[in-house]
């Protein structure tokens, strides 16, 4: 297996992204940062993240966010090219974060999603900003089932 660098489509606003970001750092990793929303991926790049988490074009948009319902992004007539194209538009419609690693492409949404693409243990305990224990003391997880 190639030890390619793990990488982060990353919104520093976000807290999800963020808690993302620092569980990545708390196994020793320092990632690559895309902030997409000043550095959106071209559209192959796009689409190829999409492909390598097989799941629906729409799951990756942000279907809460204003501009999806002023744009009508929930009609039917729209292609998964044409959705595509709209997140390249207005990237704020990606939802986010999503992490590439040597284990997989996934949008961690929870953050602890992104334990599963992490070659390494957690160097030490995690809380996230909410105030949440991901990581205890010992470097485990605390909730196993996610």
């Amino acid at each position: 297996m190639c030890n390619m660098p793990i990488t982060i489509y990353h919104n520093p606003k976000c807290g999800t992204s963020r808690n993302t970001l620092d569980l990545i750092r708390n196994s020793g990793a320092e990632p690559v940062i895309i902030e997409y929303l000043s550095q959106p991926p071209s559209k192959a790049e796009l689409q190829k993240l999409i492909a390598a988490m097989c799941v629906p074009v729409r799951e990756v948009m942000r279907q809460k966010e204003s501009l999806y319902a002023d744009l009508q992004l929930s009609d039917s007539k729209w292609s998964d090219d044409a959705l595509i194209d709209f997140m390249l538009l207005h990237p704020i419609l990606m939802n986010r974060p999503i992490v590439v690693s040597n284990l997989g492409t996934r949008l961690c949404r929870p953050s602890e999603l992104v334990l599963d693409l992490l070659p390494d243990p957690q160097v030490g305990a995690f809380t996230k900003e909410d105030g949440e224990v991901v990581i205890d003391a010992m470097g485990q997880r605390v909730h196993p089932s996610v």
